[in-house]
Parts: structure tokens; sequence; C-alpha cells
């Protein structure tokens, strides 16, 4: 799969790869959000995958372009909103809510990039905010789905919590054996009684600085080329989806 980006500004990672490769095991099906999209890798490659209905949002204008030039030259469809997720007034309701949001701490030494700014730090798309919204637009038994800072997972649990959001699995991804980890995945369910599953971590690298097998296959499941290009507001062209 082709993918566009810029070539400054943010750009998808493995972070966004392996996310995906998370939620895939779900065998998902039904209506789709994905929320703070960037250039829409991740809703692509599900769409790609599974027979959905996907929504997309993002509040960065170039980036939302990107996305719907990817969702037009892949032959996939999406429906498209420009704006910020937290002030988003629509009556659709989902059967899954993923998402790669912005988990930086506002306190660090901010990028001076708007772009990098916006996609990467948390007082962008403030985590309680954002689990509030995710808990109006579920489904009674819809999923959320999101990768975030393991350092602050128990920031994270404790909104979700608060809304009545059941963590079912967790899944911690560590770059080295022996290194901290500093993603977490987790999949959530709205009213769910189920326990939570803390499953085996990732290990991305292993001790000859090579992929894992997991992470290759990763990787290799997703299939993405990414190809670097800039166009200014007014090129914009109409790129229904």
């Amino acid at each position: 799969m082709f993918i566009y980006q810029p070539t400054s500004g943010y750009c998808y990672n493995s972070d966004s790869i392996f996310l995906y490769s998370f939620i895939s095991k779900y065998k998902i099906k039904g209506s789709l959000l994905d929320v703070g999209c960037g250039v829409g890798v991740i809703s692509l490659l599900l769409s790609r995958d599974f027979d959905i209905d996907t929504t997309i949002i993002d509040k960065q204008e170039i980036m939302l372009e990107y996305a719907k030039h990817n969702y037009s030259i892949n032959s996939l469809k999406a429906d498209s909103y420009l704006g910020d997720f937290v002030e988003w007034d629509t009556h659709k309701r989902f059967d899954y809510i993923i998402s790669n949001p912005p988990f930086y701490d506002e306190r660090v030494k901010q990028s001076e990039n708007q772009h990098l700014n916006i996609a990467r730090y948390a007082n962008h798309l403030p985590i309680e905010d954002l689990v509030a919204r995710v808990k109006r637009l579920l489904k009674p038994k819809g999923y959320f789905i999101l990768c975030y800072d393991a350092k602050q997972i128990d920031v994270l649990l404790y909104h979700l919590r608060s809304f009545g959001i059941t963590v079912e699995r967790i899944e911690f991804v560590y770059s080295k054996i022996d290194r901290d980890s500093k993603l977490v995945m987790i999949a959530s369910r709205n009213n769910s009684k189920s326990m939570t599953q803390i499953v085996p971590p990732l290990i991305v690298f292993d001790e000859d600085n090579s992929y894992t097998t997991r992470a290759r296959e990763a990787f290799i499941r997703a299939d993405t080329h990414s190809i670097k290009g800039d166009f200014k507001k007014e090129e914009y062209r109409d790129w229904s989806i």
C-alpha cells in the first residue's frame, strides 16, 4: 500500500504499524472511527483488510488532505471530518474507535514545528477529554483501542475506568528486552465485565539489533510504502472519498 506523507512534520512510524497489528487480532467489523488519523495509515490498513464502514477525523487540514488522498489512490472509502474531536458534533455511534493520540507531556521542551507539536503533545488532546468523548460515541459494547505512553498508563487506566470503559487487553512494547517499555497498546470495551488480560510483550529488536519475528511480521503484514511529497493549500484537489 502506497502512503503519501509530508517531507517535514509528523509522519507515521512503527507505533502505528504495531497498533494496526494489535487491532487486527479483533477481526473487526461494523463501523470504525480513527481519531487524529494523520495521514490515515492505521485506518487505511484496517479498511484494506476488513469490511468496515470507516470514518476519519483530524484537526489539521493538511494531514486530513493527505489521508483523503491516500484513501483515493488506494481505492478505499471513508467519511472524513476536519476539526477537534472533543468538539465534534455528530449523531454517529461506532463499534470501534481507534487512536494513536498525542501523549508527550506538555512540560517537556516542545517542537516549534506546529504540525509536530499538535501531533505529539497531550495538551492538544488531553486524555480525559479524549476518553469522555469516546464514551459518548461508542456503541453499548463498542471497543476503544489505542496506544499510549507506557509511563502514563496509570492516568489512562484511571480515566477509562472512570467512564465505564473496561480494559480487556494490555500489551507493552519494548525496543529491547532489557529496556524500559515506552509504549503500551490497550483494547478496552464499553460496559464490559471482562477481566484484564496482560499478554506477552512485543519486543522490537533482538540482541543483534535485528527485528524480532513478531515485529518483522507486523511490517510484512502492513506492507506499506511511504512516499514523501508536499503540496500547498491552494493546490488541494478535490479528493472526494
